[in-house]
């Protein structure tokens, strides 16, 4: 029988990183990337990728699978990394997600089934057509936003293939895909999902920590090094939190004191988003501390 895999979510600068190599080293765990900006290469400081002392702890996936001039779905995310825990499984080992990318876990743990309609391919060649366009992702969602706002609250931005059915199911029928015979298809994997949490004034404080951190490490310089590499500024990859705040510093627009809290801001609004998204999800235990999360995953305490 297949190792439970184990998933430790929460917000940004929650401490995710350091509980998870102690579990990884403790029960012989390996590391899934569950981040939408940890998949970049090149991407280090921004992202508070693991350094390559930390990674040498446990093995990791998921990382730096990506050039960051690349599109890169959540359909894509979640075959790949579905891959590395069938792999991961394969080996006797067990499989800990970690990473708070919120659209990753839902479309992992709550597969949508995309409906009965039969594909329409001249509809579904002229919406690929859209997004192969400079912001063509965008339109296509705001698209479905008009259409299908239901659809379109679930379907993230970036999960274009699952956005194009969506608009594919609509413009075939007449009928919104929210109002389409709908199915929850059962998820690959047994789970057990836990998200570290802190009162929201030290979840702040760190925050605005790391992002000084960060800067202190060279982020302004990784940022100009992407961008004299060939990295459009308007691509998936540079949209970032850390990334796009700099580009305008780096234009001689602003200071280095309005990037930096430009970051500050965007990452605390961003952690509260993410709270938001997870408090959304179903049988997730909350915790404050390590101890508790590990105890949780064990079986000792929780569902």
């Amino acid at each position: 029988m297949s190792e439970t895999v184990w998933i430790l979510t929460g917000p940004t600068a929650s401490g995710k990183t350091d509980l998870s190599l102690d579990l990884a080293e403790r029960y012989g765990c390996e590391i899934v990337c569950m981040d939408s900006m940890q998949i970049y290469r090149g991407m280090d400081i921004g992202t508070a990728k693991p350094t390559a002392a930390e990674q040498a702890r446990a093995p990791h996936h998921m990382l730096d699978i990506c050039d960051p001039r690349d599109a890169y779905s959540v359909a894509q995310w979640v075959e790949d990394a579905c891959a590395c825990i069938r792999d991961i499984q394969a080996r006797g080992k067990r499989a800990l997600l970690v990473g708070g990318t919120g659209f990753y876990l839902r479309a992992l743990r709550h597969p949508m089934a995309m409906g009965s309609v039969p594909a329409v391919p001249e509809i579904r060649a002229e919406l690929e057509a859209v997004a192969a366009q400079p912001d063509g992702k965008e339109v296509l969602h705001r698209q479905l936003e008009a259409a299908d706002p239901i659809t379109a609250r679930r379907l993230h931005v970036n999960d274009v293939r699952r956005v194009i059915r969506a608009l594919e199911v609509f413009r075939a029928t007449g009928v919104p895909f929210s109002r389409q015979p709908q199915s929850e298809e059962a998820p690959p994997f047994e789970s057990r999902c836990a998200a570290l949490t802190m009162p929201r004034d030290r979840l702040y404080a760190r925050i605005d920590l790391r992002v000084e951190r960060m800067l202190e490490a060279g982020l302004a310089d990784e940022v100009r090094s992407l961008l004299e590499s060939g990295v459009p500024e308007d691509c998936q990859s540079m949209k970032g939190l850390g990334y796009k705040e700099l580009v305008p510093y780096l234009r001689g627009e602003s200071t280095l004191e309005e990037a930096k809290a430009a970051i500050q801001q965007g990452s605390r609004h961003y952690a509260k988003r993410q709270l938001t998204w997870f408090r959304a999800e179903k049988d997730l235990f909350w915790a404050e501390s390590g101890a508790e999360i590990e105890a949780f995953f064990a079986g000792r305490i929780g569902g």
